[in-house]
């Protein structure tokens, strides 16, 4: 008889294979950076990439570290809600920066705000629950709410400013909506939501909720929030909407991105906000966080406070503004974070960023950010980086005239 012939299976679950055939444009830039470097050298190419601090942490955290180095310490298991001790400094921290008193027991720690998002999702996601999201938006938070059963659903934004477009929103949700996620001040577009469009959204989320008859959590993702230009300040959602759930990390305040070290708040006036706090205490360890990291906990309590030096990156947004304009190139002037996601020249986005590469500029497609038609640049660079491509983005730009 002849012997059976078997097809060999992917080694991968189909959504992961489906996954990785639009994986993050990010990424792919990453890659394609590392071509060029490699290729013309390091010092040869603009990256603008990634949004990977390159400024160096505040001596606050470089103490911390010679402390901890001097002590008998130990970094065993700890609670699965983090040191108590680091909660309550954190707690006390964020009771100035939001403005409503904080108790230890509203915080958790986190591995980085992605680990907050995540063991949120998981606690309160039921498979085929929609989260909204406005557009432009982190790529990675359409992951996020698909590893839990959920579903990304952007919503665009004003497209001058990108200002939240408050009937766009009315209009998306529906029986289906458990999450309304924002992101202030935003990634990619610089974007910090004013207290009035603000107060609009819960009032919206209110009616909303009643309307469908089932909660309707309002998800406030704010790593950015020490970096704002020009006074612009960034509204606490805590005191506007009871439903509110704040993540964030001390990835770029204190430069600690590679130490994962971040945080979820819960709204100390939240009805049931034990059980969702026991929710997420349980999912931060059954999703294998356990807890962030014990000496990102400890840096984190003795730096509260601290931060990088944000007039570096003022000067270094002025200096991408020069460049831009000088290309002709039109944008909204960030108020936040430290990007520019500028309307590519022609239209396409991919076509410029291409253009880009050729001058050995790397930037990122706005279609990575659920909006095409823009491009994204990270201004987390030295400032020289930024001025040495100011010609490269003019001979880019003029192809498309």
């Amino acid at each position: 008889m002849p012997e059976a012939t078997t097809t060999e299976s992917s080694a991968l679950a189909p959504q992961i294979q489906a996954y990785l055939q639009r994986s993050s444009w990010i990424r792919k830039m990453f890659e394609t950076g590392a071509e060029l470097k490699a290729r013309h050298g390091v010092d040869a190419v603009c990256d603008f990439s990634l949004g990977n601090p390159d400024l160096s942490p505040p001596d606050a955290v470089f103490e911390a570290l010679e402390d901890l180095a001097r002590r008998d310490q130990r970094f065993g298991y700890m609670p699965n809600a983090g040191y108590p001790e680091a909660r309550a400094a954190l707690a006390a921290f964020l009771s100035q920066e939001q403005g409503v008193p904080v108790s230890d027991q509203d915080v958790i720690l986190t591995c980085g705000a992605a680990g907050a998002l995540n063991s949120f999702f998981r606690a309160v996601l039921e498979p085929g629950d929609e989260v909204l999201c406005p557009s432009p938006f982190f790529v990675e938070y359409g992951f996020y709410a698909e590893n839990h059963g959920g579903k990304l659903h952007p919503v665009p934004t004003n497209p001058d400013d990108f200002s939240l477009d408050l009937d766009a929103v009315a209009a998306a949700v529906g029986p289906k909506t458990r999450v309304v996620l924002i992101n202030t001040p935003n990634n990619p577009s610089g974007r910090v939501y004013a207290q009035s469009e603000l107060h609009a959204l819960a009032e919206l989320l209110r009616s909303k909720s009643r309307e469908t008859g089932r909660t309707i959590y309002l998800l406030s993702d704010e790593p950015y929030r020490f970096l704002t230009f020009d006074g612009h300040p960034v509204p606490s959602l805590l005191p506007l909407y009871p439903h509110t759930v704040v993540v964030s990390s001390f990835s770029k305040s204190l430069a600690l991105a590679g130490e994962r070290i971040g945080y979820a708040l819960v709204n100390p006036t939240m009805p049931g906000k034990a059980e969702l706090l026991a929710g997420l205490t349980l999912t931060n360890r059954i999703l294998g966080f356990v807890n962030a990291p014990a000496i990102g906990q400890r840096l984190m309590q003795k730096a509260l406070g601290a931060q990088v030096d944000v007039q570096l990156y003022a000067q270094r947004r002025t200096a991408m503004a020069e460049v831009l304009e000088g290309a002709n190139i039109p944008f909204f002037k960030p108020q936040g974070a430290f990007y520019f996601f500028p309307k590519a020249p022609g239209g396409d986005d991919v076509a410029f960023v291409q253009a880009l590469q050729e001058e050995l500029i790397l930037a990122v497609p706005g279609r990575g950010f659920g909006t095409p038609g823009y491009f994204r640049l990270a201004f987390c660079v030295d400032e020289t980086v930024i001025r040495r491509s100011a010609e490269g983005f003019k001979r880019a730009a003029a192809k498309f005239k």
